[in-house]
């Protein structure tokens, strides 16, 4: 019997522990991916604690999978996949196909979206099944630790700014230079955008200036951060990483008129925004979650074009419980990624 090994937690917060389980077949539509990186984000602590509805135990998360098909289910050799395709799976793990949003080709809203680690075993382990409409092509100038975070971290940020209102030359504002800010900085400066980083303590403007940023704003300097982004003309959008719905409150007013807020990075607090300030100005506000294969196929084919990688830090899926730890610390810097093989 061939087994492989899976990093599981048996109950929720628990810690992780490594099993051996029987190497599963693909079904119909599926694909089986041999793990060689999987980033760790910080959504799956969700998945970790129970904090979705749905999520059992033993629980498997990971979803920034990178590696390459070892075995095609039926028909997944009709959707183009060849065994030895190098593919990553990001947070969409696969669509249902049926439901409004996938009929109308909103395939990442779909409502019975298939994320690794809540809809099926993730990638903190040697090999995953995946669905055939999941995995994204990684281009061959990129390894399987920078494509990894690239499936979720990378596609979030890259749409997120992609499908905003701004044009190249426009002022742009990225608020947190984290493991998703440090990659917002690179694609705006890389897409044309006049780049501010917005961050927490001056001794971070050097890094922001090494991401390409042009102008950097402590948002700890006693001048307001949306002060200080209208002295620079206002920031025609706002792009928030940082989890943290207070700093998120604090840079609206730094929009010009009709400048939009958008918000990718995750917390359970309201934003402090009146329908006042939404009025006066004509802002906009909306939320971006991360994007389909197709989104992340793009999102690695730019980076690549544009040298942009995350930066990343390797451990041995032996270590998972080490890395998970440090990405909740929030010592990461700026992705754990888990190597295998």
């Amino acid at each position: 019997m061939s087994t492989y090994r899976v990093a599981q937690v048996n109950e929720p917060n628990g810690t992780f522990e490594l099993a051996e389980r029987e190497v599963p077949q693909p079904g119909s539509g599926q694909v089986r991916i041999a793990v060689e990186a999987c980033g760790v984000c910080h959504s799956d602590a969700a998945f970790v604690s129970a904090g979705l509805p749905g999520v059992s135990f033993p629980e498997v998360p990971g979803h920034e999978i990178a590696g390459h098909i070892e075995e095609l289910g039926e028909g997944a050799q009709d959707r183009g996949w060849q065994v030895g395709d190098r593919v990553a799976v990001g947070w969409f793990g696969g669509s249902c196909g049926r439901c409004k949003p996938c009929r109308e080709g909103d395939f990442i809203v779909c409502r019975n979206l298939k994320v690794p680690g809540w809809a099926y075993d993730g990638g903190f382990a040697e090999k995953v099944i995946a669905p055939v409409d999941a995995p994204a092509r990684i281009p061959d100038a990129m390894s399987a630790s920078d494509a990894g975070p690239m499936a979720c971290a990378g596609v979030t940020v890259f749409n997120g700014l992609r499908r905003s209102s701004a044009r190249p030359g426009d002022l742009i504002a990225v608020l947190g230079l984290g493991g998703l800010g440090h990659l917002g900085v690179q694609y705006a400066v890389a897409m044309g955008f006049e780049t501010v980083a917005v961050a927490r303590g001056a001794e971070k403007a050097d890094f922001a200036k090494q991401l390409g940023a042009h102008h950097y704003v402590d948002s700890t300097s006693g001048t307001p951060v949306a002060e200080a982004l209208q002295s620079l003309g206002g920031a025609k959008v706002v792009l928030a990483t940082a989890g943290d719905s207070e700093a998120i409150t604090a840079v609206v007013d730094g929009l010009a008129p009709r400048g939009e807020l958008v918000v990718i990075g995750v917390d359970t607090a309201p934003l402090g925004v009146s329908p006042a300030q939404l009025l006066m100005s004509a802002y906009i506000v909306r939320g971006h979650p991360a994007g389909t294969s197709q989104d992340v196929e793009d999102t690695m084919a730019f980076s690549a074009l544009h040298g942009i990688r995350p930066m990343t830090e390797t451990v041995p899926l032996d270590r998972v419980d080490e890395a998970y730890q440090k990405m909740l610390a929030g010592k990461a810097r700026f992705r754990m990624v888990l190597t295998v093989g």
